[in-house]
């Protein structure tokens, strides 16, 4: 037993996938088994080697672009086909509660990088303005800023100066240039949040896009530049974060692929051809690294984590029987697919239904590759390390937060959201255990939401459970003074009222 929860190993990536819907427990279920000198930024090689006795992994972050949690056959997909990710899954722990820090792009991969909530960085929304009618909202918004700010050390910086060679592959997004923020390299990030004119070329202003052949697929050249950066560094420790482009819009897909799922049967969960393409693009690509991991004989010296910044695109994909999508705070909007695979620390197979938010990733990655936390900055997530081998949830359940004071408008379908015209209005969110409290700062609407019994937050037990109610919104307002949390009050003096009601009216 592991901490009073039973210890299971699943034999099949059938079995995961019906563990990941079945088990409702929160626990884990595990097995437990650099030089930095001579960088050439403009090739991503570096001088020395690692000694024998340097038993740190390589690491390998996959950051995927609005790709929901049930987006991959290991996640329960019925349509897309991802082999070398149900493959890859099945060689590691798989955690089925795990969260963004945010509802959509940009706040989440600031919050990724830094390893701190939203308040801390100020990054709210994908850009600075209001988004959607300002009309239709009651409350002026808090906007934030578009650029992390460069004196936050991520864990980039802190993984470098432990010894290890820094790559950054693709978006980017939170400023103008990944290498200010502990990156040796840079290959097509900047700013940009969508890829640069779409997955075929021209990709104007896309540092090492400038040539692309008429014909290349950005997948497909982000994976060549992977393996080009781990060949390059082969003989030293390095930590790389592939943060495709895929699956954002625009919709686009390799048209050989795109005929094969238009002439593939529908699936109930899902069935859109152009993200089947696109999602099979990424898989394929995962398989080739995979592959040259295995060459290079680093498969066993890598440490692999896969997730995503937020839901699935709502129009082209679904989370059900999570309600919501990528820009709501249910959960289709934040909760993502996650696993781990390090060799010889985590045995395949296993599983861990503990909540956990990617400002985990910041003290876990430090922790994996020996790099110091930094001194003068606040790390809001904790190490998944002791839950990664196998020590299980602590005795009381921690409580995570989303903060976000802005606006985002509806989609074409809104049915997944409080109201048609917008996927999100001001809120901030707490979830501990099984409880998930929303809080709305327009008309201070409260929700309340037993997620054990409850997945797809239909059943609004903030009257019934009054305590339990006030309990989590204490906390929640608590979080937010000691976070300093911008909570916007002042009124829009554009909102008009009647105009808001007909165009619900006409949405619904």
């Amino acid at each position: 037993m592991l901490g009073g929860l039973g210890r299971r190993r699943i034999r099949s990536i059938a079995e995961l996938v019906f563990a990941v819907f079945l088990f409702a427990a929160f626990g884990c279920t595990s097995a437990v088994g650099g030089e930095i000198a001579g960088a050439d930024q403009a090739t991503g090689t570096i001088s020395g080697s690692a000694t024998q006795a340097d038993q740190r992994p390589n690491v390998l972050l996959i950051y995927l672009d609005d790709f929901g949690w049930r987006d991959c056959g290991f996640m329960g997909s019925d349509f897309y086909e991802t082999p070398h990710l149900d493959a890859l899954a099945a060689r590691g722990m798989v955690f089925t509660n795990a969260y963004s820090s945010a509802a959509n792009c940009a706040p989440a991969r600031a919050c990724l990088l830094s390893g701190q909530y939203t308040p801390r960085h100020e990054i709210y929304n994908v850009g600075t303005e209001r988004r959607g009618n300002p009309k239709y909202g009651k409350l002026e918004h808090v906007p934030g800023v578009d650029t992390l700010p460069t004196n936050i050390r991520t864990w980039a910086h802190q993984i470098r100066d432990a010894g290890y060679r820094t790559g950054s592959i693709g978006k980017w997004h939170v400023s103008n240039d990944p290498l200010p923020y502990g990156f040796d390299f840079n290959f097509a990030g900047t700013h940009s949040g969508s890829p640069p004119r779409g997955y075929f070329p021209p990709h104007p202003k896309a540092p090492g896009l400038e040539d692309a052949p008429d014909d290349e697929y950005l997948t497909d050249r982000l994976t060549d530049e992977a393996i080009g950066f781990i060949d390059r560094n082969q003989d030293t420790r390095w930590m790389l974060y592939l943060t495709h482009f895929a699956v954002h819009t625009p919709l686009q897909g390799k048209d050989d692929l795109v005929a094969k799922y238009k002439q593939k049967p529908k699936g109930e969960l899902h069935n859109h051809a152009i993200m089947a393409a696109m999602i099979q693009s990424v898989d394929e690509g995962i398989g080739r690294i995979i592959a040259r991991l295995n060459q290079l004989g680093l498969d066993e010296k890598t440490a692999i984590v896969f997730t995503s910044d937020n839901g699935g695109y709502g129009p082209a994909t679904s989370m059900a029987p999570l309600k919501g999508y990528k820009g709501t705070y249910f959960e289709g909007g934040i909760r993502e697919p996650f696993f781990v695979v390090w060799p010889s620390v985590v045995e395949g197979g296993t599983k861990c239904d503990t909540p956990i938010i990617q400002v985990d990733l910041y003290p876990t990655l430090c922790e994996m590759t020996g790099a110091d936390l930094p001194q003068d900055q606040p790390v809001d997530g904790i190490s998944l390390v002791p839950l990664i081998k196998g020590a299980g949830p602590a005795a009381e359940p921690r409580s995570i937060f989303w903060h976000f004071p802005a606006y985002l408008q509806a989609y074409s379908k809104s049915d997944g959201q409080r109201d048609p015209l917008y996927r999100s209005r001001p809120c901030s969110v707490i979830r501990r255990g099984d409880w998930k409290l929303h809080e709305y700062f327009e008309d201070g609407k409260l929700m309340l939401f037993n997620l054990k019994d409850d997945i797809g937050e239909s059943n609004d037990q903030s009257e019934s459970n009054p305590a339990k109610t006030k309990q989590l919104h204490d906390e929640l307002v608590a979080w937010r003074k000691a976070t300093g949390a911008p909570v916007p009050s002042k009124p829009n003096p554009r909102y008009d009222a009647d105009a808001e009601a007909k165009a619900i009216k006409r949405a619904m």
